[in-house]
């Protein structure tokens, strides 16, 4: 049976050997990207630690999307 989702956007992993070494990675890639880590460092199904980052969601340029009440 098939089940329609919500569409996926884009989204970023790092693994690194150590909770501390895939810390390190999300933090660069946080700050290399602009993103915004959604999983803290796990422990992996195989070898080692993993975590996930996604964009950082940017503001509406010049009052847009803005609704007047």
């Amino acid at each position: 049976m098939w089940c329609e989702t919500a569409a996926m956007g884009v989204s970023y992993m790092v693994r690194g050997s150590t909770a501390a070494e895939c810390q390190r990675a999300l933090d660069r890639l946080c700050v290399a990207l602009d993103a915004t880590p959604t999983t803290a460092p796990i422990r992996a199904a195989g070898p080692g630690w993993l975590a996930r980052a996604v964009p950082t969601p940017k503001a509406p340029a010049d009052g847009e999307g803005l609704v007047e009440r």
